[in-house]
């Protein structure tokens, strides 16, 4: 069989029903591989940047798990990786909106643009938007992956997306090693003043420490993510 081209190569994960994903509703989930960052104490490793390990997931299964399962469902969540970096996304989501299903994507806001599009064509109902901690602990959280004027001003650009359609967002932040209670009530500061950051528990990877390596070359083992 060909290796599927397009958006759905990066389709590397699917789970037919979660209950804890998107708070308030029942939703299966789709998982891209592929990632801008390289935090240390990232969940899925192997996801973010070693997608080929991975087994690509069949988009005609998705597709009739949607047309068959949708009245069971609140909606669907793309996630990653980082969903903002797959190229043709879009398409990804067109499709799930044949459903009638609304759709949620977690992302880590470093690619704002992507967000103001897919929320202006309606590709996109909510955004779970990763606040890693204060913008000065970005350089050692992403891996070295962004610096803290990137962190400031692509999160300042989707603070201001949140203002103007407050329903379309929420925040949290992973309580991992190294993030104190002053560096919360720092990333919470950031937010704008009808938001409260959802703090998350943080879970210890299981991998290997040849996976926590920042260099940036050494980061790039998913191919071109990026167009």
């Amino acid at each position: 069989m060909n290796e599927p081209a397009g958006v759905w190569n990066y389709v590397r994960g699917f789970e037919n029903m979660s209950l804890c994903d998107w708070p308030g509703r029942t939703t299966c989930i789709i998982f891209l591989g592929g990632c801008n960052l390289h935090c240390p104490t990232c969940h899925n490793a192997d996801l973010a940047w070693d997608m080929q390990s991975l087994p690509v997931i069949d988009q005609n299964r998705i597709k009739a798990y949607l047309r068959d399962r949708a009245g069971w469902l609140d909606g669907v969540t793309v996630t990653g990786g980082e969903p903002t970096m797959v190229p043709g996304v879009g398409e990804l989501l067109f499709e799930i909106r044949k459903s009638g299903l609304p759709v949620k994507m977690d992302t880590n806001g470093m690619r704002p643009e992507v967000v103001k599009d897919l929320l202006q064509y309606k590709l996109v109902d909510t955004f779970a938007v990763d606040v890693k901690g204060p913008y000065a602990k970005y350089p050692a959280l992403t891996g070295h992956a962004v610096s803290e004027i990137a962190a400031k001003a692509n999160l300042e650009r989707i603070f201001e997306m949140a203002k103007a359609k407050p329903e379309a967002f929420y925040f949290r932040t992973t309580r991992v090693p190294g993030l104190t209670d002053a560096d919360i009530e720092t990333a919470q500061s950031y937010l704008p003043l009808e938001y409260e950051l959802k703090i998350q528990k943080y879970v210890p990877p299981r991998r290997t420490q040849q996976h926590a390596q920042p260099d940036n070359e050494k980061r790039r083992a998913v191919g071109d993510v990026v167009n």
